[in-house]
């Protein structure tokens, strides 16, 4: 499974669907640009990073690199108004690379049979 940021935060929140999330970390990979927004947002709310970071890693949750496709695959999902933001993109194309399923607490991405709601 890949772990987009909203659904990792709402884990370390203990929101909705946060069981779901500690489920999926164990085999869970998230994406270095969702990694980069998860650390600036629990920053920004005062919290500890190395904490959470600590927490996260020791379920086995891997980070993976961004590739220049996972680049070019994030520019191809851009248009105007679509509520995605360059790190839900990439979250997207890892995804699409590894062929695993995305999963997220984002509405703005829909729903398929690659995505999953975690509300």
């Amino acid at each position: 499974m890949i772990l987009d940021a909203s659904a990792i935060l709402a884990f370390l929140q203990g929101e909705p669907g946060s069981e779901r999330v500690e489920s999926a970390l164990p085999e869970g990979i998230v994406g270095a640009a969702n990694w980069s927004e998860v650390a600036q947002k629990v920053a920004g709310r005062g919290a500890d990073w190395a904490i959470a970071r600590a927490l996260l890693l020791s379920y086995g949750l891997q980070i993976e690199a961004v590739t220049a496709e996972d680049a070019e695959y994030a520019a191809s999902l851009w248009s105007p108004g679509s509520g995605l933001s360059l790190a839900d993109r990439l979250c997207l194309a890892l995804a699409a690379r590894s062929g695993r399923h995305a999963l997220t607490a984002d509405r703005a991405w829909g729903e398929s049979e690659n995505i999953e709601q975690l509300r």
